[in-house]
């Protein structure tokens, strides 16, 4: 490759961001890539047969309790026809239940079942060991960068 091919490939990377004046410079994009690939990695395990979306489905009712199928329609951003679907292959499967709502008889709460809260223990758990075994690969000093990272890293995720 010549000298202009190879100066116009580092022209296009992503560079470092500044957060300020005097903050760390953080490449944004590296960091984007590496979570999403972590993401992937802890994802690559045995989902007790759901699709990402039963899954997420699955755990929002497990997460916010009896909810209404539209609402839970609007908070997993899918079609209610969609999610009607989604929530038969889960209420056949054993893991949500529906029932009639008490203040509206034209609609219904979703609830979690027993079997549905055993599933998603287990695929926490089985994404927990996952990442541990993963981070028993790592030298001290980047286990201390990423406990020194946490706070930082359950703020963006929202959860901090």
């Amino acid at each position: 490759m010549s000298a202009a091919g190879s100066a116009s490939l580092a022209d296009s990377r992503p560079q470092p961001q500044s957060s300020g004046p005097g903050g760390p410079a953080i490449d944004a994009a590296r960091l984007r890539v590496a979570v999403l690939r972590l993401s992937r990695r802890l994802r690559k395990h045995d989902l007790a047969g759901l699709t990402p979306s039963q899954l997420s489905t699955l755990s929002y009712v497990g997460k916010s309790g009896p909810v209404r199928l539209g609402d839970l329609a609007a908070a997993e951003r899918i079609a209610p026809s969609t999610l009607t679907r989604v929530v038969n292959v889960l209420e056949d499967s054993g893991y949500l239940r529906r029932q009639p709502a008490p203040d509206d008889a034209r609609a219904f709460l979703v609830t979690v079942t027993d079997k549905g809260v055993e599933v998603l223990e287990r695929i926490r758990d089985e994404g927990t060991r996952t990442l541990k075994d993963i981070l028993q690969t790592l030298p001290p000093d980047q286990l201390g960068a990423l406990e020194a990272a946490l706070p930082a890293l359950e703020w963006l995720a929202g959860s901090g």
